[in-house]
Parts: C-alpha cells; structure tokens; sequence
C-alpha cells in the first residue's frame, strides 16, 4: 500500500523499522515474561525520537504528522504491541497534552525530559467506576490555599497505562460538580499511593496499575474536559496503528509458515480452506491500513476525524483479532504455544478492542456522527 510521506520522516521511519527488527522484537518474549520493559529503553525511544513524536519542533519535538506517528506506532507493534500501546498513549494524550495545554512554565519544567526519557509519562482518566463512562470521574481537585494554580486531588484511578513507572502523570478530576479539567501529578510524593499492579492476559510488559490520591499535589493546565479528552481522537488512530501492526506481523508469520508446513503431502500454502482465510486477512488488513491513513490524513489537513477515528480503530482492532485467530488456526497446534509469535499477537490483540474506547463506544461514536 502506498503511505504518502515526508521524505525526512521516511527516513525516520526506516530508523523505527531498524530498531524494532534489532532492538525490540528480539526482546518482545523476555519483556513479557518480566512483565516490565527495562528501564534503559525511556532514553533510548527518547534518543530515536519516538516520545516527542506529535510535540512540534520549536517545543522540543519531532513535529512529525499524524502519518508519520500512526506508521511508526504501527512499525513498533509489529515487535512489541505493548511497547506501540505505550508510545501511542504519550504522544497522542501526554506530550500532545503540553503542546495544546501546558503553560510555558510546565514546558519549561517537563517537555525537555519527557522527550528524552528522563521524564517517564503516563495518562489518569479511568476510574473504579469511570470507564467508557468518562464523566463518571470521582476524583476531587481542591485549590491550594496560597499556591495559585496548585491543586490536592483525592480519588483513585485504574487501569492506568505506565502508570507504575511514570515520574508525571496527567490526571483528569474533577474541580466542580459539572466541571472537569487536566492537572500534572509528580509521582514522588507521598499522596500517590501505588495499590497494585494489574496482571493482563496480553500487553503485560506494560505496567498497568491502580493508584490512589491523597491530598497530592498538582498543578492545574488550563483546559475543559471537553478540550482533554479532543486528544482522544489521535490516540485512536495510534491504537488504530498498533491493531494494523499487529494484524500485518500475523499475516506475514502465517503466510510463511503455511509455505513450508505440509500435510496431505501438500504445503497448507495449496490448500483452498487455508488460501481463503489468508486471503479474507489480507483484504482486511489492506482495509484496515486505508481507514487508519485516511483519518491520519484529515487529522494532518486540520479536519474533524471524529468519526474517521472510530472508523480506524473500530475495524483495525477487531480486525487484529480476526487476523490473529485465523493465524492461531492456521498454525494449528503450534499456534498455542510460545514457540511461535502468533500465540503472543492473539494475546495483544485484544487490547486494541478495549483502550481508547471500546468497539461499543466506537459505534456509538460513529452512529451519532451518521444520524446527527
């Protein structure tokens, strides 16, 4: 398929490729079996450029377009979905965060480590009881008495992306009982309690956690919910990307080994009940891949993608899971087991039905978009 890009971001791009083949896939079975990526991969992605992606260049940035960040989310997935799942979260929601709502004081504080590793990130929205429902957010954001633009939250948050290693998180809480907003939480205080890991069936080298607030501190970014969660729409089409990757690494191990597994005295690569099943994947992954670079596209033009959003990660996720199954049952027995890759894809694959909003959230999207 024909991805229309910058020439300097396709060198980028081919960098992001480089390591992925080299640096991540090697890894992607111990990372898992750790349960954590180690901690020298922050300033190496920061050195690659890949945590300041959607940051533009006169704030420290790679100033990369939406293309650009949704093909290298996309290239990472293939070695790592977990790893591309992270990278989607801090460029769409995190860095893009500083770009659209920071002070330049918080800039000034934050963007340099961010985009370097030194400042590991992650994003607070979902609660014990906020889940798809996001204005169900409990967590209560009171001013501190003399320290303009400071704030204690109190609350709990889950199922929070990186939220184990992060040194700064954006938390949405609430400041009124119909008012949300954004603040910057510093995770070395003692008001932020780590409760507990959450163990996932995929993704698990992502350290997902449930925390609490208790009167910690944090500094307000001015910003309406409404406004915080508008960057929901790039993360979408990041998550878009990383189903893509996935659903293009598992059709390509598949179609390699039904190449050289034989039964019947015939490679499964001759059989018609295989050879549909290959083909169905590769229609919808080319679909897939059309979706996700149509909505990038508009994103890059300025335009609403709302809708084109959902469209990308509604069929690049459920399609991940299609591609994935098909290539479980085409590897038949071996595909059950960790000697090969497909058995992890299929785990990770879910995922990307679930983050940024599930595939029910997404029809909805879609549905009041079309019928408006």
């Amino acid at each position: 398929m024909y991805i229309d890009i910058h020439p300097d971001e396709a060198v980028f791009l081919d960098r992001v490729r480089k390591f992925t083949a080299e640096e991540v896939l090697p890894n992607t079975r111990e990372w898992e079996r750790n349960a954590a990526f180690p901690d020298e991969i922050w300033p190496r992605l920061g050195e690659l450029g890949l945590l300041g992606m959607t940051l533009p260049r006169e704030k420290g940035g790679g100033g990369l377009s939406c293309n650009a960040y949704c093909q290298a989310i996309k290239e990472v997935a293939k070695g790592d979905p977990a790893l591309a799942m992270n990278l989607s979260a801090i460029n769409a929601l995190c860095t893009a965060h500083f770009d659209r709502f920071a002070t330049p004081e918080q800039c000034e504080k934050y963007t340099a480590g961010v985009v370097k590793g030194e400042i590991k990130m992650a994003w607070g929205l979902t609660e014990p009881d906020a889940g798809s429902d996001a204005r169900r957010v409990k967590t209560a954001a009171t001013p501190i008495d003399g320290r303009p633009g400071y704030f204690h939250l109190n609350g709990r948050k889950m199922f929070i992306t990186n939220g184990g290693k992060a040194d700064l998180i954006v938390i949405v809480a609430r400041t009124s009982d119909v008012e949300l907003s954004a603040f910057l939480l510093e995770t070395n205080q003692p008001g932020f309690v780590l409760e507990r890991r959450i163990n996932t069936v995929g993704v698990s080298a992502s350290n997902t956690v449930q925390f609490a607030l208790k009167d910690a501190v944090a500094w307000h970014t001015p910003c309406k919910f409404e406004e915080a969660i508008g960057l929901l729409y790039r993360g979408r089409l990041g998550i878009a990307g990383m189903a893509v990757g996935i659903a293009e690494k598992a059709l390509e191990l598949t179609v390699e080994y039904s190449k050289q597994r034989e039964q019947f005295n015939r490679r499964l690569a001759d059989m018609q009940s295989v050879q549909n099943m290959i083909a169905d994947s590769a229609m919808e992954v080319e679909a897939a891949n059309l979706l996700l670079s149509n909505g990038a596209r508009l994103f890059d033009m300025g335009l609403p993608v709302i809708k084109e959003s959902s469209f990308a990660k509604l069929f690049a996720s459920e399609t991940a899971n299609r591609v994935t199954n098909r290539a479980i049952q085409i590897h038949g027995g071996r595909g059950m087991t960790q000697d090969y890759l497909v058995e992890k894809l299929w785990r990770d694959a879910k995922l990307t039905e679930i983050g940024e909003g599930c595939s029910e959230i997404q029809r909805m999207v879609i549905a009041k978009q079309v019928l408006r």
